[in-house]
């Protein structure tokens, strides 16, 4: 099917065209509107302008013509750098890529000896016969240029020089418009796709045999009613290539290690959203987000939440990992997205977050984020906000996470374990009673002075930072507790799998981690993923994935939670395995709650824990957010003592209607699990106190 055609153009007119983007995630020449260039060394050819991102998809588009399934690879390519020419042609180009159907430009149909007949058209590149491929020549002339523009290089120039698939007489020489194809392979793509090509390498990389890969694409295929494309010709060849890919393929592709992360980025341009090489002035920083990585975001973060799990593995990495994650249905965290910088994450953010949302737009402008969880006081939310437009929660995981470890090694006594870390709490909100985060760390001390092993690693690890800790707090809505279950589950995961000792020799290289996270780490998450919309392989799931507590908690009845509302300072839970027990819950409804069942006392967030929580806030018998609290108590201190100057006073409206919105959304919010939800009282009371600010004023 050929797009629309528009009238002839001069080459120097190009950049009037339109920058067409279509809004499927895939598109082809049938979907933009093509103009015949007038004159030049283009003349006659069909021209299109489309933003650079979509290069790719608009190949992928062109591989999935139906009546012509082709492949294209990259003939030829040529690259510029910026600056290096002083007076650029108007179609003058930083890099120029040259794509040919697989199928062609030889033809070796009619030549047994597969030398070829010398008439037969070559491509200009000057590359000769491609051994082990003859078979699949069919003088197949489909071919197109494509240009980043010098002077415009958010923009590509499609140059079809021919669009249709056929050969030097004009016929066509492979898919269901030829004859002679009918019946065979030529029918259909000459390989592979890369989608299936990931499939089989991540199913090869969980440990599934290639007669187990065999003998599921067989039922895939069955289920189907029959082959219909080159991938239902997945062949034991086609497996055993891909194996000896993996077994062949190395971490180290240079002995030094920033040389080798080079390469890896060179040889994977489309599954960086981001890198800047390390220098005197600026730090290492580089952003992976896989093809399937993409998707799971564009999924599960449509009107969702995107949580970050930062500065992971900074005592043993030489440059930690920050994980940006989703949570499908199962209330699982997806890994989205990878971040390894040498500096702090959140003080680089600004740098790296408007790359991956324009990424994701650029797939999906109708992409829409509900809520961005952050767990480190550093990030940059402005940033963040401006990136997504959404939402910025605090998420205190790490805190809750670190502190309860430490305590459960260094403090022997159960009591006093359950004190501390009620108090632990009652410092990061200290700014609900105390003006100054310091005074509630001293009052800590002095009561616990017994406690030295603590106090010094407190002192040490957390002191300097607790007032950042309690200025976001005062800042930023608290998320609930729901979403640490899940980043909890995924950073166990990550533990487990990078810092087993027999790697420990690889920590210091920057290219292990990369390996690793594209290829064995991430093929878990996509066994995952396909085990739960397929139902095949169950019995290679990880048992990790369904022991998140989150996902564990929705399937406690109700009735097994002893909950008296008059008395909130424990709750029980009955056993689901042994009705004769019941694990008791102490401050039930907070971030810092125990539980006495073994999970819990390894420092845990358990599934008694997570329901509990989850009734709290369901019969709204929990204690208030706290840091909607210090909203309150912000916006009262205005009603109490209004401003005498008149530009300060239309701020402090505006901020105050700004509030009352963002209750509003702290409502929603809380519907989905990742907010504790607000009493009604505080939320009219708030509603109402904004309303009557405003109109006293």
């Amino acid at each position: 099917m050929k797009g629309h055609e528009s009238k002839m153009a001069r080459m120097e007119d190009i950049l009037n065209l339109p920058v067409q983007d279509p809004p499927c995630a895939e598109f082809s020449a049938a979907h933009i509107t093509w103009v015949k260039v007038e004159g030049g060394r283009q003349g006659g050819d069909d021209i299109a302008l489309i933003p650079f991102s979509r290069v790719d998809d608009f190949v992928k588009g062109e591989s999935s013509n139906a009546e012509c399934p082709a492949s294209f690879r990259i003939e030829s390519r040529r690259k510029r750098s910026e600056g290096s020419i002083s007076k650029p042609r108007v179609d003058g180009y930083l890099e120029y890529t040259l794509y040919w159907c697989s199928y062609g430009p030889e033809d070796y149909r009619d030549c047994e000896s597969g030398l070829g007949d010398g008439s037969n058209f070559k491509p200009t590149t000057g590359k000769g016969s491609r051994p082990g491929r003859r078979h699949m020549m069919r003088g197949c002339l489909c071919h197109f240029t494509v240009k980043r523009l010098y002077t415009r290089p958010l923009l590509a120039l499609i140059i079809y020089n021919q669009r249709n698939h056929v050969d030097k007489t004009g016929s066509p020489c492979h898919g269901i418009l030829d004859q002679d194809a009918v019946g065979t392979r030529a029918m259909y793509a000459p390989r592979i796709s890369e989608e299936l090509r990931q499939k089989v390498m991540s199913m090869l990389y969980v440990g599934i045999s290639l007669d187990n890969i065999i003998q599921h694409h067989m039922e895939v295929v069955q289920g189907h009613g029959g082959p219909h494309n080159r991938d239902d010709f997945l062949t034991r060849n086609d497996v055993r290539n891909i194996e000896r890919v993996i077994r062949n393929t190395s971490h180290e592709l240079h002995i030094d290690d920033a040389c080798s992360v080079k390469i890896w980025v060179q040889r994977h341009q489309k599954h960086v959203f981001y890198f800047q090489d390390a220098s005197a002035s600026e730090p290492f920083i580089l952003g992976i987000q896989t093809d399937w990585q993409l998707q799971q975001m564009l999924r599960h973060g449509q009107n969702g939440s995107v949580a970050s799990h930062s500065t992971f593995g900074s005592k043993k990495l030489k440059y930690p990992l920050s994980t940006l994650l989703v949570f499908d249905s199962s209330r699982n965290a997806i890994p989205v997205a990878w971040v390894i910088t040498s500096s702090l994450t959140g003080q680089d953010i600004h740098k790296w977050v408007g790359s991956l949302a324009e990424r994701l737009r650029t797939k999906d402008s109708r992409w829409r984020l509900n809520a961005f969880l952050v767990d480190d006081p550093s990030f940059g939310f402005s940033a963040i906000r401006d990136a997504f437009q959404c939402r910025v929660l605090l998420c205190v995981w790490h805190v809750r996470r670190a502190w309860i470890r430490s305590l459960l090694k260094t403090c022997s006594n159960i009591d006093v374990q359950r004190e501390m870390f009620k108090h632990l709490g009652w410092i990061l909100y200290s700014s609900r009673s105390v003006p100054n985060a310091m005074d509630a760390v001293q009052e800590f001390m002095e009561v616990f002075v017994d406690q030295s092993a603590f106090m010094d690693y407190f002192k040490s690890q957390w002191s300097p930072y607790i007032e950042s800790w309690v200025s976001c707090i005062r800042s930023l809505p608290v998320a609930g507790p729901e979403p640490h279950a899940a980043i909890e589950s995924y950073h166990r995961r990550l533990k487990y799998k990078l810092f087993n000792d027999q790697y420990a020799n690889f920590w210091p290289r920057i290219d292990w981690l990369i390996h690793t996270l594209t290829t064995e780490f991430h093929s878990l998450y996509w066994l995952d993923q396909y085990t739960v919309e397929t139902g095949y392989f169950s019995n290679l799931r990880d048992e990790s994935f369904s022991t998140n507590a989150w996902y564990q908690a929705l399937h406690i009845p109700d009735i097994d939670v002893i909950l008296d509302e008059q008395n909130l300072q424990v709750a029980k839970v009955i056993s689901q395995t042994d009705r004769n027990l019941a694990y008791t819950i102490w401050n039930p409804g907070s971030e810092f709650s125990l539980c006495d069942c073994h999970w819990s006392n390894l420092g845990n967030l358990c599934k008694h824990v997570m329901k509990v929580a989850m009734m709290c806030k369901n019969r709204q018998v929990a204690r208030p957010l706290l840091a909607a609290q210090i909203y309150r108590q912000t916006l009262l201190s205005l009603l109490h003592n209004p401003p005498d100057d008149p530009v300060v006073l239309d701020h402090a409206i505006l901020c105050t209607t700004r509030l009352q919105q963002d209750i509003k959304g702290w409502e929603d919010l809380s519907n989905s699990g990742l907010l504790q939800q607000l009493p009604p009282e505080l939320n009219s009371q708030m509603a109402d106190n904004t309303l009557l600010f405003a109109r006293s004023h």
